[in-house]
């Protein structure tokens, strides 16, 4: 499995509670912020390698067909 779903809900509380001591409670805005910013980019890249993995395929199937 691993990711998110390994830690549990009590694993987040206590990570959480080690930000909220860290930073404070007002960098935890910009912290969600940057953290949301970066999984969402990294969402995409993950999707234009894949993307880029499924093209080559179809364009050898498109050879093969002229041939």
């Amino acid at each position: 499995m691993g990711g998110l779903a390994s830690i549990g809900v009590p694993g987040l509380i206590i990570i959480l509670v080690i930000v909220l001591i860290l930073f404070g409670p007002r960098k935890l805005p910009e912290i969600g912020g940057a953290v949301g910013k970066t999984l969402s980019e990294f969402k995409r890249s993950a999707k234009d390698i894949m993307d880029d993995d499924e093209k080559p395929e179809v364009k050898e199937e498109t050879k093969s067909e002229k041939i």
